[in-house]
């Protein structure tokens, strides 16, 4: 029996939870990148870059390629850059909402607070 369609879309999200994994993502938006590259850019233990790219390879979500000893990763469709996309622009509407409500609060504390004395002099 196959597991329930909510099931699957949590493991997928489970997949993503992992800050490097996103990151590897979000520089494959722009076309294939070698391992090398990746590592320059997300400044992390080749070993730890190699775990995050075996998870996101298993999951199908980037293919990699060999030319000699180059080692090069793409996302395997545009889907996965369209979520990133949507992701970014639900986080931004997000924060721009608790930036309003921060700035409501600031105003509400000055509103409450007493006046400065002037010191006398």
């Amino acid at each position: 029996m196959q597991a329930p369609l909510y099931q699957i879309k949590a493991e997928f999200f489970r997949m993503l939870g992992h800050p490097v994994r996103i990151r590897v993502l979000e520089l494959l938006q722009n076309g294939p990148v070698s391992v090398r590259d990746l590592l320059i850019a997300i400044d992390i233990e080749p070993s730890n870059l190699s775990q995050q790219l075996a998870v996101l390879r298993r999951s199908g979500i980037v293919v990699s390629t060999r030319e000699g000893t180059t080692v090069t990763y793409a996302l395997a469709g545009g889907d996965v850059a369209e979520l990133l996309r949507a992701a970014r622009r639900i986080l931004t509407e997000l924060l721009v909402s608790q930036t309003a409500l921060l700035a409501e609060l600031q105003d509400s504390n000055d509103a409450e607070r007493p006046p400065a004395h002037s010191p006398q002099v």
